[in-house]
């Protein structure tokens, strides 16, 4: 019975191939999340009246931030031996392998370095803004890894429960598919999670004046983003062997550890910025960048 309520998920990873090369459902989500996200921004400043080559600037930090940062982090938190004893594995970004907490990372030293040398005004600025779109490009990977039959959780008697193709790369080369048994979909859990996320953030941005109370837009999206990450833990399954011991002598798992951090500063940024007054960044214009000069009279 349990079989028959629960959702056969046998979707293939990837779209088409061209020229050798498949392009995957996870490719094309990462790229719409990232487009979405470029936009959001790109209207942020405007509205703001910013400076083009600041967001040409943001742009490249942060692509190069979230990248290098995701990608180390899969290396460096859960299977560190493999990698160093490997270092050359760590550039096969294609082969998979990115982490959510390690790409936060990336994100910050990103914004550190973009303030200090682009801006001059504080990070808490920037991730204010840059936190507006963050929920709907999040909601987009998760998407990615439910194409990919990767990231799911434990068993579940559910009548939502997914059936994922365990060998999903013998099957997409023609061998006969093996089913977990009916398991929670935490992509789906986390994506939905991370469209509210989005949602909040759109509106403390463009209908409050939230973005003039440093840290708060930046401190929400957080606080929501890894309070849920911790607690969706509890039914995910372990991501590599080394788990196993930890959640046997602390009880969570490397995620949960990692995300700990997250929302302890999430709440100490709400609570800060409400605290605080608001005051409105003393920012260069665009529109006056290209103002003609006036002419002195002669006298």
């Amino acid at each position: 019975m349990d079989i028959l309520l629960s959702v056969t998920w046998n979707v293939d990873p990837a779209l088409f191939t061209i020229f050798g090369r498949e392009i995957r459902w996870y490719g094309l989500l990462w790229v719409i999340g990232l487009i979405v996200a470029v936009y959001i921004v790109q209207r942020i400043f405007k509205n703001e009246d910013l400076p083009e080559k600041w967001f040409d600037s943001l742009f490249v930090y942060m692509i190069v931030g979230i990248i290098v940062g995701a990608r180390l982090g899969h290396c460096l938190f859960y299977e560190p031996e493999y990698y160093l004893a490997n270092p050359l594995e760590i550039l096969k970004v294609w082969e998979g392998g990115l982490a959510s907490h390690g790409g936060v990372i990336g994100i910050i030293i990103a914004v550190w370095l973009y303030s200090r040398k682009v801006t001059k005004l504080s990070m808490l600025w920037t991730f204010d803004r840059v936190m507006v779109p963050t929920g709907f490009t999040s909601a987009m990977i998760r998407l990615g890894n439910l194409m990919n039959h990767e990231i799911y959780g434990g068993p579940t008697d559910q009548p939502w429960g997914f059936r994922f193709i365990e060998n999903i790369y013998p099957w997409m080369n023609g061998a006969e598919p093996i089913y977990t048994e009916p398991s929670h979909p935490t992509q789906i859990y986390e994506a939905l999670a991370y469209l509210v996320v989005f949602g909040i953030t759109m509106y403390l941005y463009f209908n409050t004046n939230a973005k003039d109370r440093k840290g708060l837009i930046t401190g929400v999206g957080i606080l929501i983003i890894f309070l849920f990450r911790f607690f969706v833990e509890f039914v995910k399954n372990v991501q590599v062997e080394g788990e196993y011991s930890m959640i046997e002598n602390t009880g969570l798992n490397i995620g949960q550890w990692l995300s700990i951090p997250f929302v302890l500063w999430g709440l100490w940024l709400i609570i800060n910025a409400l605290r605080k007054p608001v005051v409105v960044a003393n920012t260069p214009k665009q529109s006056q960048m290209f103002k003609p000069k006036q002419k002195t009279k002669k006298k």
